[in-house]
């Protein structure tokens, strides 16, 4: 019954994204601009490490887009409880999980979708790397989506408007965005800056994913990225159901 409840909510929630295409295109906006007028200027700098500044760059990319976009599912909830749809569907025999899962992977759909037209785009503009640490890019960017949307729904539904909820994520994400080395890789800034990140989970995906594009897989970020990556989205998953199961019961 949950993978039958979770792929009939994953199909409406994703036929609702399907049907508005500009929303699709339009959440690669910013990443896009990022790439277009950030990266050349990369071009040539020592940044340290192996790799260009394209499998520098795009990695942060990725993840500043599940970042983003998954910070921010919540709102969606918060129509959804003004207008009654998640009591109508709580009073159902439907899992608690399913009404989060099924939420949560249409999310990562939509945001591997938009993930695959960053990296064409980068292709263009001069991106070189393995087609495996691609797809391992892609598979962080699906677990990062997970993770945040659970989250995201889950302080949703604790709250009632969409002017409370707003600048609760933004204090989250900005602190996240700017620890994390998304844009530049935090070994250039001051030791006590770099010690600071590491205490940022999603430190250790950017890194994983920066090792993936220069074909190293068998690296201590990869190990830590990846166990940090799946320990976060089981911890959010469940939070997240917690609060489906309990909020307003």
């Amino acid at each position: 019954m949950l993978l039958h409840d979770t792929a009939l909510l994953y199909g409406r929630y994703l036929r609702q994204s399907l049907r508005s295409r500009f929303a699709l295109l339009f959440g690669v906006l910013m990443p896009l601009l990022y790439l277009l007028f950030f990266g050349p200027l990369l071009t040539g700098l020592p940044l340290g490490g192996t790799g260009s500044s394209w499998q520098l760059l795009v990695p942060g990319l990725l993840l500043q887009l599940g970042l983003f976009g998954a910070s921010f599912a919540g709102f969606a909830i918060i129509i959804e409880k003004g207008q009654g749809v998640v009591e109508r569907m709580r009073v159902t025999p439907v899992s608690r999980l399913a009404l989060l899962l099924g939420r949560v992977l249409r999310d990562a759909t939509v945001f591997v979708f938009q993930a695959v037209l960053l990296v064409l785009a980068a292709l263009v503009m001069g991106l070189r790397a393995p087609l495996a640490g691609v797809l391992i890019g892609f598979a962080f960017v699906a677990l990062l989506t997970v993770s945040l949307a659970a989250l995201s729904y889950a302080l949703a539904m604790r709250m009632e408007t969409p002017q409370t909820f707003g600048p609760a994520v933004n204090a989250l994400t900005m602190p996240s965005m700017l620890l994390s080395g998304l844009m530049l890789p935090m070994t250039l800034g001051p030791s006590w800056l770099d010690v600071l990140s590491h205490l940022m989970p999603f430190r250790y995906l950017v890194d994983a994913v920066r090792d993936a594009y220069v074909g190293s897989y068998a690296t201590a970020h990869m190990l830590y990225g990846g166990v940090v990556a799946v320990g976060f989205a089981v911890l959010a998953v469940t939070v997240g159901t917690r609060v489906f199961r309990t909020v307003g019961a």
